[in-house]
């Protein structure tokens, strides 16, 4: 009798079919009805809607030049640049209801800070922010600037401080990388209540209603985030080591 053998499941089989079974989540996600705290089409005035948009300019180009010097210093960083900007746009698409109609979403922006700095992170939530607003209804196009620096600039610089900061202080790569998403992921809130507030005069009324749902989504993506980063370190170590993570 012929002997029937299974064919060997290497690691990057298994990075691809893990990949694949995230297809079916994305598409749900990215369906959801898209109602959340970016802040939407004509929330804000002209005069402050265009100066976010200038305040961003300066870090978007650095961000260029950034992306250009990494992936020219190590092109196989491209898929984990493009892995990077894929979650961050399923995660800040994933809504979680809050109140008064409002929703709390996720960011994904602390992985990309970690692994590829702060301003190349500006670049990648640019594009997720404006695939959101033109696709999903999610966000806006005055607004893309206050967006973008709330999400793609404060929670990045804040993510990437705190992972340098705590690793030089020797803490395990595993709590500097839940603490840099976390606190990036709830900075971008503290931002945008700060955007609304200075506007509609209730900063502290936006910051206590979405703070009963963000600091739970913040834990969680930090878990995700760390989870995230393993996979990568025990796959893509190579890369990492060249970016300088490890």
């Amino acid at each position: 009798m012929k002997q029937i053998t299974t064919p060997t499941l290497t690691p990057r089989r298994a990075g691809r079919l893990r990949a694949l079974a995230l297809i079916p989540l994305a598409l749900v996600l990215l369906t959801a009805p898209a109602s959340a705290m970016h802040i939407a089409e004509g929330m804000l005035p002209k005069p402050w809607a265009f100066g976010w948009m200038a305040v961003c300019l300066p870090f978007i180009v650095a961000g260029f030049l950034s992306i250009k010097k990494k992936v020219a210093a190590s092109p196989r960083a491209k898929v984990l640049l493009a892995m990077c900007g894929a979650f961050a746009f399923v995660l800040s698409a994933l809504k979680i209801a809050s109140f008064n109609g409002s929703c709390s979403h996720p960011t994904g922006v602390g992985l990309g800070a970690i692994l590829f700095g702060p301003t190349a992170t500006t670049v990648l939530g640019l594009i997720v922010l404006l695939f959101q607003a033109l696709l999903l209804a999610h966000g806006g196009i005055t607004t893309l600037g206050a967006n973008v620096f709330s999400m793609a600039i404060a929670g990045p610089f804040v993510s990437w401080g705190v992972y340098l900061l705590l690793k030089k202080l020797g803490a395990k790569p595993a709590v500097s990388v839940f603490c840099a998403a976390a606190l990036g992921d709830l900075v971008t809130y503290v931002v945008t209540s700060f955007q609304l507030g200075v506007v509609y005069g209730n900063y502290v009324e936006y910051l206590s209603i979405f703070a009963v749902t963000q600091i739970p989504l913040a834990i969680a993506e930090g878990l995700l985030t760390v989870v995230v980063f393993n996979v990568l370190e025990k796959y893509s170590k190579a890369e990492l080591q060249e970016l300088s993570v490890l």
